[in-house]
């Protein structure tokens, strides 16, 4: 180790924190959501496990945006990010920039999502249904 005059508690964290976002700049990681919390900011805070191992793990709003799916405990995923150090803490954590369910359903979990979010908002009641016309008389075409 380094002979000489002691570091802070602060110069040791900092050098950590650098020396982490350098190796670390770039992580993908899989794992399971736990402690699942998104306060009034709109940041969403988890723990992301596996059976042996956990780290922290945010999700800035800004990133919250694009995610196609609401995350859940429970829920496996795959996280793409970096790997910072919290200072004030002096814990490590993964800076969460897209996120993906993973394994078999994915995309039927975002599906289901979805669903259950256009129904809570009645948009499937049969009431807002209209029947269709044995003839038309004009049909629109939208495409992309």
């Amino acid at each position: 180790m380094i002979e000489g005059a002691p570091l802070t508690v602060s110069e040791l964290t900092r050098l950590v924190r650098e020396s982490l976002e350098i190796e670390f700049s770039r992580v993908i990681v899989e794992g399971e959501i736990a402690n699942l919390k998104i306060p009034s900011s709109g940041h969403v805070y988890f723990t992301l496990k596996d059976e042996s191992a956990q780290i922290a793990a945010v999700l800035f709003r800004a990133a919250v945006r694009f995610l196609k799916f609401r995350p859940a405990d429970g829920l496996k995923v795959v996280c793409r990010g970096r790997l910072t150090v919290y200072e004030p803490r002096g814990t490590y954590q993964v800076i969460v920039e897209t996120m993906d369910p993973c394994g078999r359903g994915a995309l039927q979990l975002a599906f289901e999502q979805v669903k259950k979010r256009l129904a809570a908002e009645g948009l499937f009641d049969e009431g807002r249904k209209r029947p269709l016309p044995f003839l038309p008389i004009r049909v629109g075409v939208i495409t992309s």
